[in-house]
């Protein structure tokens, strides 16, 4: 067996003795190690954090998409940019300012009972509403004579009804800036045979059953309907054929 030569060290107090090769090899190897400035001291540990950010994200792969980054689509799966987005089937959000003013001052004349309080809002806007073209010539007069009550107030209940639901938000136009149209009640744009339950509750809500059930088969909007521009401007408040 062989044996590993002794090696002799001269120690600090003069004396000499034995010592480890391996021992000696370390130490001199440590002596030998140069001091790196303190701004490389940390660097070893980089490759060992790219590691583990790689072992996590190839374990996890949600992990991006949950801290706001964006994780590549399953197999088998369309991407979120090309999927086809759900058309929008009610605005629940804040109306524009202009809109909401114009809401208002139809409600005004819906609270005071009175038709003719409609008269501010109508002139309010450059052009004339669309009313239909009954209504045309002197639009008060048309809906007190088609109101059972004999002075439009059945009519100004229509309107209540229609405003009190969430209007559907069309982008039609060139206008970049007024663009948007609001359609009450949201139900005028829906495709009437595939309303949900809920949707189903609001279109009673509107009109009598057998109405609503005439609209549904004929799959078609015969009703009431208002529409506000974004910019304020009141298109619309009649029935459609």
């Amino acid at each position: 067996m062989r044996q590993e030569p002794r090696v002799l060290e001269f120690g600090s107090d003069g004396k000499w003795r034995a010592c480890s090769p391996t021992a000696k090899t370390m130490k001199r190897n440590t002596q030998a190690r140069p001091v790196l400035p303190r701004v490389f001291r940390g660097c070893w540990t980089m490759p060992l954090v790219a590691m583990a950010i790689y072992l996590v994200h190839a374990v996890y792969p949600g992990v991006g998409a949950m801290a706001g980054g964006s994780a590549a689509a399953p197999s088998g799966e369309t991407p979120a940019k090309t999927r086809a987005v759900a058309k929008e089937r009610a605005f629940h959000g804040t109306l524009p300012q202009s809109v909401a003013d114009m809401r208002e001052q139809i409600l005004a004349a819906i609270v005071a009972g009175d038709v003719a309080e409609l008269r501010d809002a109508i002139e309010w806007n450059e052009i004339k509403p669309d009313f239909g073209k009954e209504a045309s010539a002197d639009p008060f007069a048309y809906w007190k004579t088609i109101s059972s009550d004999g002075q439009g107030r059945e009519v100004l209940a229509i309107a209540a009804n229609l405003l009190s639901l969430a209007p559907a938000r069309l982008a039609i136009g060139k206008d970049p800036e007024n663009t948007l149209v609001y359609v009450w009640p949201y139900l005028a744009e829906l495709p009437l045979d595939q309303l949900t339950p809920a949707e189903e509750v609001d279109l009673y809500r509107l009109m009598p059953a057998a109405t609503a059930k005439a609209m549904r088969d004929a799959k078609k909007w015969t009703w009431w309907r208002i529409a506000i521009g974004a910019d304020g401007t009141w298109h619309t408040f009649r029935k459609y054929d």
